[in-house]
């Protein structure tokens, strides 16, 4: 630890009167950190499997962003091909290693150059597989590694992103115990991203400029239908 860290945690402690050592409070830091309180659910999402799915999709439009609802993986290479064509860009995709991606029967699409790895910030667009959807805000939760490299989510200029609808959760809490079964006490991947359409800032002027911080178009494309 730093010096200049010491000095200011030093302070800190000085203020409230306290030095860290207090078993109380170390009891309640570990408590908490074991317990994984959850934070306030808002209601609007607390719905059957199928309204949380329309409310998904109005929140994504309602993020500017776009979608597209699948019957089947199947249609995943189509969707994708379809999308680059009607924006007039290369047919050329981004994908990561994520064995679900590799499944898909890109060969029906043969005029579709399929590439798997991270983005260099070279490509136009990149595919992604998202670990789940939540309707309260239209968001996609993405996990970082080889299956779906995180720099796919941040330098293409269009982030084409697949969602099982089974995999669309009503609230963020429900995702957050999602991703701690799915990786055990104390694990977690190194980086969760939150998605809520494409990038966006109005820092300058407070003129709203879409891509200013990553991809300026996203398009979600939602697969199957809800079993409940």
């Amino acid at each position: 630890m730093s010096s200049s860290r010491d000095t200011v945690f030093a302070s800190v402690r000085r203020a409230l009167g306290v030095n860290s050592k207090e078993a109380p409070r170390r009891q309640e830091v570990a408590d908490r950190i074991a317990g994984h309180p959850r934070g306030l659910v808002p209601a609007r999402a607390q719905l059957p499997q199928a309204e949380r799915i329309a409310l998904f999709r109005d929140m994504v439009i309602a993020a500017a962003a776009s979608i597209d609802h699948l019957p089947s993986t199947d249609d995943v290479p189509a969707a994708v091909a379809a999308y680059l064509r009607s924006r007039n860009l290369p047919m050329t995709i981004l994908r990561g290693a994520d064995p679900r991606l590799g499944a898909l029967p890109w060969e029906r699409e043969p005029t579709l150059d399929v590439w798997i790895g991270a983005s260099d910030g070279r490509q136009l667009a990149g595919l992604s597989h998202a670990f789940a959807g939540v309707a309260e805000s239209g968001t996609l939760v993405m996990l970082s590694g080889p299956d779906n490299p995180s720099t796919l989510n941040l330098l293409p200029d269009h982030h084409l992103v697949v969602v099982q609808a089974d995999d669309v959760a009503a609230d963020y809490e429900s995702v957050w115990t999602r991703i701690r079964d799915r990786y055990g006490a104390g694990v977690m991947p190194r980086t969760v991203n939150w998605i809520t359409g494409p990038s966006r800032s109005a820092d300058i002027e407070q003129t709203l400029l879409l891509g200013a911080h990553g991809p300026r178009s996203l398009h979600v494309l939602l697969v199957g239908q809800t079993t409940a």
